[in-house]
């Protein structure tokens, strides 16, 4: 037992070379070699230099990354459930909506109106009441849904040319009785025509002016003084590219009609007669004969008096008449004879 143990242990004083000679050859198969030790790295000679740092006055750079929202909500999420888009930038006022101020007019500002057919358009205002120079309003009534330009067109026409007529007159306007203005309609209601400027917003009809002491005037009513309805006329058609009156079409008869259709070489139309003030009585009798006037002839009798004509055909009857008597009372009677038949021959013989 003692010699098995020393020969496995191996004796304390015994060299390397003799264990190793009487080791095992089998020892080396089942032997796990012994771990190599790693390789350190060699250190860096030198740190990586950092960026500079940022500016001050840089923009702050904006990651795009989605919102919070966005990431919590899913792939598959409806549209009213997904953030709300951006509102759009108000658009800006045009050049007649800034120069039509409350000084001016009072007429708001009012969506743009896109129907069928071309039918609406685009800067539109609803025209209350007209503001004088001297800060009275003159009220439009109803009030009338218009173009800014068309607006701002009748506006200057009642400051600069309607009040000082009035004033002539000795009053001021008050109203203007609107008879039309926007409508999405054909030229004069007619079903399948050309749209009316009326449908562009771009039109007025006027039928009166309502003055300060209650008294009115129709533009079309011919009791109206001639000259007050030429000066209305003349005004008009100087200011708006279409006037059309009584006389133009058998459409406007009662009313006037004001646009301003563009054209090609600003062609204008102007059509509108001024009619002259009717009789105020109708002359169903002969006016009286004057005192200072010669005597009338009096046509005679039929039975008393006779054209020269009927006298000498009758003169000339009666002379024929008379010299037939005298010729039978010349010549002597004749005898008269009897009439002797004529034996009529036998038809047998």
């Amino acid at each position: 037992m003692v010699t098995v143990a020393a020969l496995l242990l191996g004796m304390p004083g015994e060299s390397a070379q003799a264990r190793k000679a009487s080791r095992n050859p089998w020892d080396d198969l089942f032997r796990v070699p012994p771990s190599k030790p790693r390789a350190t790295a060699p250190r860096a000679a030198a740190s990586v230099p950092l960026p500079k740092p940022r500016p001050a006055d840089a923009p702050s750079a904006e990651r795009d990354t989605p919102d919070k929202e966005q990431q919590a909500s899913p792939p598959n999420s409806k549209p009213d459930q997904q953030a709300t888009p951006a509102p759009q930038p108000t658009p800006q006022p045009s050049a007649c909506r800034l120069a039509l101020t409350d000084d001016i007019a009072i007429a708001p500002s009012i969506p743009d109106i896109k129907g069928a057919g071309g039918c609406g358009g685009e800067d539109l205002v609803r025209l209350e009441a007209i503001v004088l120079p001297d800060k009275r309003q003159v009220s439009v009534k109803p009030a009338a849904i218009l173009r800014c330009k068309m607006a701002a067109a009748l506006a200057d026409w009642i400051r600069s040319d309607i009040t000082p007529l009035a004033e002539r007159l000795g009053t001021a306007v008050s109203n203007l009785d609107n008879f039309d203005s926007f409508e999405c309609r054909g030229r004069n209601r007619v079903v399948g025509a050309q749209l009316s400027e009326h449908g562009r917003a771009n039109a007025l009809d006027v039928r009166a002016f309502k003055f300060v002491d209650g008294s009115t005037i129709s533009l079309t009513d011919r009791t109206v003084p001639r000259g007050l309805r030429e000066n209305v006329l003349h005004s008009a058609c100087t200011r708006f590219s279409t006037v059309l009156g009584p006389g133009s079409d058998g459409y406007h008869e009662d009313h006037i009609h004001l646009d301003l259709m563009e054209r090609r070489n600003n062609y204008r139309i102007c059509q509108w007669d001024v009619w002259d003030p009717l009789p105020q009585k109708a002359p169903l009798l002969p006016a009286e004969r004057p005192d200072e006037a010669p005597p009338r002839e009096v046509a005679a009798k039929p039975d008393d008096a006779k054209s020269d004509a009927t006298k000498a055909h009758d003169a000339e009857s009666e002379a024929h008449k008379s010299d037939a008597e005298k010729s039978d009372e010349a010549e002597p009677p004749r005898e008269e004879k009897p009439a002797k038949k004529k034996r009529r021959q036998n038809r047998r013989s």
